[in-house]
């Protein structure tokens, strides 16, 4: 029996996992990833906007949040996968078929990246599909490059492959952007960029590696292939919140809905972190859920 069960080892799973050390509480932290750090490992851009903390990429900034972990007093198990969690109960079985026991849940699994659904998409990782621009950018240095979404990050990762790329196409299926006016305006002024709105990617094609991809414009007869190296899909996110669906209530778009001590509509379930903040996705407002959930859990037991 545990204290408190953490599922997730990002930026909100950390920050509850230390709040809940600092508090005496028996905590267990389950990652499925080899790592921690969840989307912080994915930054490559400075980070300037965390109080206090300035670091050049996302892993050096959870080089600091982890710099404590091995004088930590949780459990920390990663490459764990789950296979089933009965939030009413509290009780979260391993794929390893392993029962544990909490007394409290915090869900801090965050999101994952949105797929489009093509052919061809999951069948050239490592071999032409670019994951990001500043991390990739200087392995498709000198091909041409597609980049499919219309926000900010499709729009920040277009003009970072530009200064690197001969040519780079961004494929949009709406009218209009939604990225940023500065980076819209950045984007009119690149000559290495191309702009096709009202279009979308039917199928990434290729043998051993990209080579292609089909695009369909609204509007045209039929689609046609245009010959790239390398494509980056940037369509959004969406929460890693599976395995609870049906068990606790969720908005349309699958995220936890939470109170403002972040417990959802499980009593002593608590979602923290991106996967239960849609509006405001943020390093610093996922480490503030952490230790609201850590001290809430904590003066519940020490009411008992």
């Amino acid at each position: 029996m545990h204290d408190v069960v953490i599922i997730g080892a990002g930026a909100a799973g950390l920050s509850a996992a230390f709040w809940c050390d600092e508090l005496g509480l028996d905590t267990l932290v389950l990652e499925e990833q080899e790592a921690v750090g969840g989307q912080l490992s994915q930054v490559y851009n400075p980070i300037e906007n965390y109080l206090g903390l300035r670091t050049n990429s996302g892993q050096e900034m959870l080089e600091r949040f982890t710099e404590r972990l091995d004088d930590a007093d949780f459990d920390l198990w990663t490459n764990t996968e789950i296979e089933k969690v009965d939030l009413k109960t509290k009780q979260v079985t391993l794929v390893s078929g392993e029962v544990l026991q909490a007394i409290s849940l915090i869900i801090a699994t965050g999101v994952r990246r949105r797929k489009l659904g093509i052919p061809g998409e999951d069948d050239f990782s490592g071999r032409g599909m670019i994951e990001s621009g500043a991390g990739d950018g200087q392995l498709f240095g000198g091909k041409d490059v597609c980049v499919i979404g219309g926000g900010d990050a499709a729009a920040e990762n277009a003009l970072l492959l530009a200064d690197v790329c001969p040519t780079v196409t961004l494929v949009h299926r709406g009218k209009q952007l939604s990225a940023r006016p500065q980076f819209i305006e950045l984007l009119k002024g690149n000559h290495c960029l191309t702009v096709f709105k009202e279009a979308v990617v039917d199928r990434i094609i290729g043998d051993d590696k990209v080579e292609a991809v089909e695009i369909r414009r609204q509007g045209a007869i039929k689609p046609f292939q245009m010959a790239v190296g390398g494509v980056l899909i940037r369509i959004g996110v969406e929460p890693n919140t599976d395995l609870f669906r049906d068990q606790l209530a969720l908005d349309q778009r699958g995220y936890i809905i939470a109170g403002r001590d972040h417990e959802t509509s499980v009593p002593n379930v608590f979602g923290v972190g991106d996967v239960a903040s849609p509006l405001a996705p943020t390093i610093s407002g996922a480490t503030g859920a952490g230790a609201t959930a850590a001290k809430v859990i904590a003066a519940r037991l020490n009411a008992r």
